[in-house]
């Protein structure tokens, strides 16, 4: 019996010692677990706030990233060299089509349609001579006093000057037509750019450089494109009537309205989408060439969608989803299919009813089938509400 004893392991004894310490252990909570005081973990509803789904109309609109362009624009040049003698604007002004812009030096081009004018006066003199002599030498050879050669020499005289007097004419209108070129007008009504150069300046003739950009904004357009599948919608919404333009600009509480004017006619095989502008008409100089903005165009009206607060809605690795409040107050995680975001609300397409319950807040602490308790939400003032 000793020699057994002896040749028991200790290892053996504290690995039974702790066993039994353990089993204690486990007996110790397992009473414990069962008395009213025991801890209540994952049984405990989780403060959520909640809001009901809605049933109601809302526009069917396509967004995307526009940007401001001019209705037209004008590079204003010389056509005519010479010295910038006046400059009858200020740059950024507004100007109406026929306002003087530029006055390049006249006397040049005076002096050229007075020349041309005495070369006329001259000719013309020349010409009336030439054809008294042509109806003479005429006369004489009908009655045999003159020669043939003399007769055609005179009316080749004539004829030369008559030649020359519409040559003097031709150049009246051009000397004319430079003259009226050294005042610039504006082709357009429309708001004036930088100047490039200012009075006592040398200016060329059909320069590289516009002397001015004068752009009109009064209407105005703003380019955007959609995808090449919303082609057809557009086409056959547009052949019922105008459709809507809204504008949303960076900074601004009210959007510009205006009206599609234009779609394009090939769609851009490198981006697979087409090209379409919206017309506004500006009146208030929100929009400027060259900005950025955020356009939808509005397609018709939906008159029974689905919306849903935009934070209820989550998306997982199987896509969208959202936590349904079920009567007994048991979440249900179920998945839709979102569509459209309207002034902070979604629509949703598929998975939800009219009247279903759905979590805004909270979500973090869910799970499938957790019990919650709906709790107040405060508003952007601070207020309360159910």
């Amino acid at each position: 019996m000793t020699r057994s004893v002896e040749s028991f392991p200790v290892s053996a004894l504290r690995f039974g010692a702790l066993a039994a310490i353990g089993f204690l252990g486990c007996a110790l909570l397992a009473g414990c677990s069962h008395g009213e005081g025991g801890p209540s973990f994952g049984k405990e509803a989780v403060p959520v706030v909640a809001a009901i789904a809605v049933q109601e109309p809302v526009a069917t609109e396509l967004h995307e990233i526009g940007t401001v362009e001019a209705y037209s624009t004008v590079s204003v040049k010389a056509k005519v060299g010479g010295e910038m003698t006046e400059v009858h604007f200020s740059e950024g002004q507004d100007v109406k089509a026929g306002d003087p812009l530029f006055t390049i030096d006249p006397r040049p081009f005076q002096a050229e349609l007075d020349r041309a004018r005495a070369n006329l006066d001259s000719d013309i003199a020349k010409l009336k001579q030439a054809s008294a002599e042509e109806r003479r030498w005429s006369y004489m050879l009908k009655h045999g006093v003159g020669s043939q050669e003399r007769y055609d020499q005179a009316r080749a005289d004539a004829d030369s000057l008559k030649a020359a007097v519409e040559a003097d004419q031709a150049a009246i209108r051009t000397a004319q037509l430079n003259l009226d070129y050294c005042t610039i007008s504006s082709p357009i009504d429309g708001r004036t750019g930088s100047l490039v150069l200012h009075r006592g300046n040398l200016v060329k003739a059909d320069a590289d450089t516009a002397l001015v950009v004068i752009n009109q904004i009064k209407p105005i357009y703003v380019d955007f494109s959609v995808p090449e599948k919303e082609l057809a919608a557009i086409r056959a919404h547009a052949g019922a009537g105008e459709l809507q333009v809204v504008a949303e600009i960076p900074g601004q509480p009210e959007p510009a309205r205006g009206v599609l004017s234009f779609i394009d006619n090939q769609v851009d095989a490198t981006t697979g989408t087409i090209q379409l502008k919206g017309k506004f008409t500006n009146q208030d100089l929100r929009l400027w060439p060259g900005q950025f903005v955020n356009v939808s165009l509005r397609l018709g009206e939906r008159p029974d969608a689905i919306l849903v607060p935009s934070q209820a809605v989550e998306t997982g690795q199987d896509g969208q989803y959202l936590y349904v409040v079920g009567s007994d107050l048991k979440v249900e995680m179920r998945k839709v299919v979102a569509s459209d975001t309207v002034d902070g609300k979604t629509v949703i397409e598929r998975g939800l009813k009219p009247g279903e319950r759905v979590v805004t807040d909270g979500q973090l602490r869910l799970i499938p089938g957790a019990t919650v308790r709906i709790r107040p939400a405060l508003t952007d003032a601070g207020s309360i509400t159910p």
